[in-house]
């Protein structure tokens, strides 16, 4: 298991997409990046037929986001985390959607300090790996300054010291999860002045980070920075996140490496009953702003949902993509002679 560090640069959880599968792919681009699951109910944990909890060794350091309100049932599922090996557990206090809060947890809970506070106690009491909070910086008309420290120094006095806080307030009435995405504005210095006001807590950043010099910029203030969707659609930009944050070696696999060493984890999943889709549909970014990039990902797309996709999907792709990046090349030299 990782040891702690003292800046953070991880992956958001994001519903759908962050599964084991994005996890270990990203593993192959950075060694250090703290990446989190998607976010696991209480519920699915407790009394679904599925383990939801399965992840590969290879994802370390590796966060579970758990949704959920009843101290009880959080302590339950956080100690099942520390059994399967879990690096930390970390409370979503930041979904928007209706689902969530009908389940009384997500951003909801920013209104209700004293339950986050009853969980994080409960859970320490129970496990031994960190219980951290991915929150919002306010909800609907509870997001003036003081509501934000007021929620913070109510958990934070029962024992949390790491927060992950998304830059932007959820409107839990009137606009959708997609919306709250990107309508409500983006508020930096709010979650900069959150480290200022608490500056013995470790407070990362979330929202709109789309490049590594924002990251940096971003640390000047602050302890760690959560990407999200830019990852996703650009996987490789965690390429520099070790040798830039975390004193790194200078190579990294190249993204045609990073291809072959998925190889063998499609074959083993394929082995165990799971379509080389699953995998792949996380790679369709890994060529992003490269030449044969559309190539990639249009030969995954038309090739990886057909139902005899096999393991030379990625493999083939590769093939393709390489060939018209040799052709390209042999044009411009053309030109160019």
């Amino acid at each position: 298991m990782s040891e702690p560090i003292n800046r953070t640069i991880s992956v958001a959880p994001m519903l759908d997409w962050t599964d084991k599968h994005c996890r270990y792919f990203l593993r192959q681009i950075s060694q250090h990046a703290l990446l989190y699951t998607e976010m696991v109910t209480t519920g699915a944990i407790i009394f679904g037929k599925g383990d939801y909890l399965a992840y590969n060794q290879e994802e370390h350091p590796v966060a579970l986001q758990l949704g959920g309100s009843d101290p009880t049932d959080m302590t339950r599922c956080a100690a099942k985390a520390q059994q399967y090996g879990y690096d930390e557990v970390n409370i979503n206090v930041g979904c928007p959607s209706d689902r969530v809060q009908n389940g009384r947890f997500g951003a909801c809970l920013m209104a209700e300090p004293e339950t986050v506070a009853a969980c994080v106690t409960s859970m320490q009491a129970e496990v031994d790996i960190p219980v951290t909070v991915k929150s919002r910086i306010g909800i609907d008309d509870m997001d003036e300054y003081h509501d934000l420290t007021r929620f913070i120094e109510v958990v934070a006095a029962s024992g949390c010291d790491t927060f992950v806080v998304h830059a932007r307030k959820a409107w839990l009435k009137g606009l959708s999860p997609k919306q709250n995405r990107d309508v409500p504005p983006l508020m930096y210095d709010r979650v900069y002045q959150l480290k200022q006001q608490f500056p013995d807590l470790h407070i990362s950043l979330n929202g709109g980070v789309k490049t590594l010099d924002d990251v940096e910029h971003h640390l000047n203030h602050l302890d760690g920075v959560m990407i999200g969707r830019e990852v996703y659609s650009n996987p490789y930009i965690l390429a520099e996140v070790d040798q830039r944050f975390y004193n790194g070696q200078a190579s990294c696999k190249t993204r045609a490496e990073v291809v072959m060493a998925m190889l063998p984890y499609v074959e083993q999943q394929i082995s165990q009953g799971a379509r080389p889709w699953s995998v792949a549909r996380h790679m369709l970014g890994l060529f992003q702003g490269q030449p044969g990039g559309r190539i990639w990902r249009r030969y995954l797309s038309q090739n990886g949902t057909k139902a005899n996709a096999g393991l030379e999907l990625l493999s083939d792709a590769l093939e393709v993509l390489l060939e018209a990046q040799h052709k390209a090349k042999q044009f411009q030299n053309e030109v160019i002679g």
